[in-house]
């Protein structure tokens, strides 16, 4: 299976699309020693949000790294930051600036075009399968596409992170009401700091899916990995630490789902 899904009763979907770890023999033989530590992998989101099946959320999150083919670019790989630094399509460097490929091994056009139609292409049918699911069911539905991220990654941005970042396109992927009811609840605690469509505005899922006016609603939430985990090899998930931004978490992505359902067909 190219990804992990499930479906649920509530008029909401998560997607985790930079959680997957798996790299084909193929192309991990083409590939530098620093691409096994998949060190860019927003990892355990699946663990830290595994609250969401009970809660009656569908979820949808990926097997395969980033590294062979970002889900979270457009397939044209055009830059969803003009002017910023970030990586492409099919990564040809990590996050440090290492070269993810062998000499001579850095995929062509072809290997890019192979590689969308095999592995990206089916995350986004099933995404927008649901969506329309959904959508049909309830008239509306929020799309929640979670992410973490190092604290500090200089390449990116300068000095340390908020804690929780919010991105909506600049207002533009959701009703302001769902924007409002998601950040009003993590407003209203004083221990994780928070930012809005600040460095992270929604990559290419929260800009091409949240189409609020056709009744999907997006919003995007880049988290500081240190909140539940090391953020040194070999990246373990640390439950102690996640158990303190767990009910935080909970209380956005129902705060999220509830605006969704107000607005759900009786």
């Amino acid at each position: 299976m190219d990804f992990r899904f499930k479906a649920g009763r509530l008029p909401m979907l998560v997607s985790m699309p930079h959680a997957g770890t798996d790299i084909p023999d193929e192309v991990a033989s083409t590939m530098a020693s620093c691409a096994t530590a998949r060190a860019d992998t927003d990892w355990h989101l699946p663990e830290l949000y595994g609250f969401l099946e009970e809660m009656g959320v569908s979820t949808i999150s990926a097997r395969w790294s980033r590294y062979l083919i970002d889900l979270n670019r457009p397939p044209e790989d055009t830059n969803l930051y003009p002017g910023m630094d970030t990586t492409g399509l099919c990564p040809v460097d990590t996050f440090g600036r290492e070269s993810l490929y062998l000499p001579g091994k850095t995929p062509d056009e072809t290997e890019v075009r192979r590689r969308l139609e095999r592995y990206w292409m089916p995350y986004h049918e099933q995404l927008r399968t649901e969506l329309e699911r959904l959508k049909r069911r309830f008239g509306r539905v929020v799309l929640w596409d979670a992410h973490s991220i190092a604290s500090v990654v200089p390449r990116f941005f300068e000095g340390r992170l908020p804690d929780l970042n919010f991105g909506t396109a600049d207002g533009k992927s959701c009703d302001p009401g769902l924007e409002g009811a998601v950040v009003g609840v993590a407003r209203a605690q004083d221990r994780f700091s928070i930012a809005v469509n600040g460095r992270f505005k929604g990559g290419h899922i929260t800009r091409r899916y949240g189409q609020p006016q056709q009744g999907v609603h997006a919003i995007q939430l880049e988290m500081c990995q240190c909140l539940y985990m090391d953020e040194a090899p070999p990246f373990a998930y640390r439950p102690e630490v996640a158990a303190r931004v767990q009910p935080l978490l909970k209380d956005m992505i129902g705060a999220a789902a509830g605006w969704a359902g107000e607005g759900a067909r009786a």
